[in-house]
């Protein structure tokens, strides 16, 4: 959709009536990027289902805003003189929602399932000899190998956080959702009111113990100020922005963009930037199915994008940047690459790969969803981009959950698979090799679009087990040559999305996900 369309159609609808149900001084009225259809945060590992999880659930180790992860549930550690055995103990009077202690043998329980699902869980999983239990308040890991970056695993902020559920949930298997929403975090789950896609309810955890020290993304003391929490799901971002605007919701997690200078021209809205460190924009590849299976035709179709159609869809100007990159631009050993020649060549080259590859007008499939703006507008560039280039391109669309589970089939097209999905990941959920589950190519054990190459794998290990920074540095410029290469990706761009608040909303902390604590009225 073209900019000026969108805003006329967006500025129209502010006009629709207002939504029935009036904000309540104690009551938090939070708008997600997306409805909430998924409730198991390990099993499922977007931004709407991590903050439903953070809401619900708790982690030992918490990312603070520069990333280096801080004592949250754990009271501290200790690392023995060979740096093979961990010791973490939790902190006092710990509990869950239904009043049982947490135990030490709930947070066993709970990585382990945790390291089935996740990346970087799977690859300390590997170096794990025993997740053990001493006492129920303290928690040992054994290790086969140093594991310098253990902490940092158990801090991870986005992409499915090591929650720490009742062992009872916990021991559900990991390609099972769990049902049970017991968590110890600081609000708690109102089933009863939960309307799948439309509105899910918490209350304020009384038993939960913050810690002392100031909030600080996800780390620090989690402070709940209202006595209930809302997240709504408005599909039309005009009507949002006309409730947020009446007060009748509180906080829009992301506006459409186009949206964004009406709101601050509103006296009775705030707006700030979302996260600093940005979004990385991708196209993901499914390597099982042809034609995105041959690398040739991954490089033509990277080479042929062009990044400032993508980003001019999707935020201001003055809020993106072109990345070509493997890793989010800006941060430390972030490796830019030259882009290719753009133009006419580059579609013929792109053409050119596709009949080599044997690509003879076949259907491919690009899901994409309908409700979320900041995905739903850059594949439709990418369609675009496909009918230039010649493809059959049959442009999928459905709401956010209908994408995300059409996603994770790994039929071939014709059988409900797909072939082209567009996406994006907080920086800070992709900033290094082990975080990133996008840069990981271990086949069907990889993150959606399955790619495999064992030189990006043997990398991803040698970053991870570098004795120093200098041998890291190393790892991590070798693994973005083989990865540019290797294509698991392409990136689309870097950028800043801003979030807008009622005026009178304080302690809106900036992250990779919406912290839905801190925050007070007036």
């Amino acid at each position: 959709m073209r900019r000026r369309s969108l805003l006329a159609a967006a500025a129209a609808s502010l006009a629709a009536p207002a939504l029935a149900q009036p904000a309540r001084a104690r009551t938090l009225r939070f708008m997600p990027q997306a409805a909430l259809a998924v409730l198991d945060p390990i099993l499922n590992p977007t931004t709407i289902v991590t903050t439903h999880g953070y809401c619900v659930f708790d982690t030992l180790y918490g990312a603070d805003s520069r990333m280096r992860p801080r004592p949250q549930m754990a009271e501290g550690h200790e690392v023995s003189p060979d740096r093979l055995t961990w010791t973490i103990r939790l902190r006092e009077g710990l509990r869950f929602h239904d009043g049982e202690p947490v135990r030490a043998r709930d947070c066993v329980a709970s990585l382990r399932r945790w390291a089935v699902r996740d990346g970087f869980g799977q690859v300390l999983a590997a170096a794990v000899a025993e997740w053990g239990a001493t006492d129920d308040r303290t928690l040992t890991i054994r290790l086969r190998r140093p594991f310098p970056a253990l902490l940092d695993a158990l801090a991870k902020p986005a992409a499915s956080p090591a929650f720490i559920m009742p062992e009872r949930t916990a021991e559900t298997p990991a390609d099972r959702p769990i049902t049970d929403m017991t968590g110890s975090g600081p609000w708690k789950w109102v089933a009863g009111e939960y309307v799948q896609g439309s509105r899910a309810v918490y209350a304020r955890n009384e038993r939960y113990l913050p810690r002392d020290e100031p909030a600080d993304a996800a780390a620090g003391g989690k402070r709940v100020h209202f006595d209930r929490l809302e997240m709504v799901w408005i599909p039309d971002g005009g009507t949002a922005v006309a409730a947020l605007r009446t007060g009748e919701i509180d906080w829009i997690e992301y506006p459409l963009p186009d949206l964004v200078p009406v709101l601050q021209r509103e006296r009775g809205v705030t707006t700030q930037i979302y996260d600093p460190n940005g979004f990385l924009g991708f196209l993901r590849f499914n390597h099982l199915h042809k034609p995105f299976d041959e690398v040739r035709v991954r490089r033509a179709i990277r080479d042929a994008m062009v990044q400032e159609d993508y980003m001019a869809a999707v935020a201001l100007p003055g809020d993106w940047r072109e990345c070509h990159a493997m890793f989010p631009c800006g941060l430390p050993g972030v490796v830019e690459f030259a882009p290719a020649a753009r133009g006419p060549a580059a579609l013929e080259r792109a053409r050119a790969a596709l009949r080599e590859a044997g690509y003879a007008g076949e259907p491919v499939v690009h899901i994409n969803p309908t409700d979320f703006p900041a995905v739903t507008q850059q594949g439709r560039v990418t369609a675009d981009l496909m009918r230039r280039l010649g493809v059959a391109i049959e442009l999928v669309e459905g709401d956010w959950a209908t994408t995300v589970a059409r996603r994770a089939r790994k039929e071939p097209p014709a059988q409900g698979g797909w072939n082209l999905h567009n996406t994006n990941f907080p920086a800070a959920a992709i900033a290094n090799p082990a975080v990133s589950p996008i840069i990981r190519a271990h086949g069907e054990r990889a993150w959606f679009g399955w790619p495999s190459d064992a030189g990006i794998e043997e990398m991803v290990q040698e970053w991870i087990a570098a004795p120093d920074a200098e041998a890291q540095a190393r790892a991590m410029a070798e693994l973005q040559r083989r990865a540019w290469e290797s294509v698991p990706f392409a990136p689309t761009g870097l950028f800043r999305l801003r979030t807008a608040f009622r005026a009178d909303l304080t302690g809106v902390l900036q992250g990779p996900n919406p912290f839905l604590w801190n925050l007070r009225r007036g």
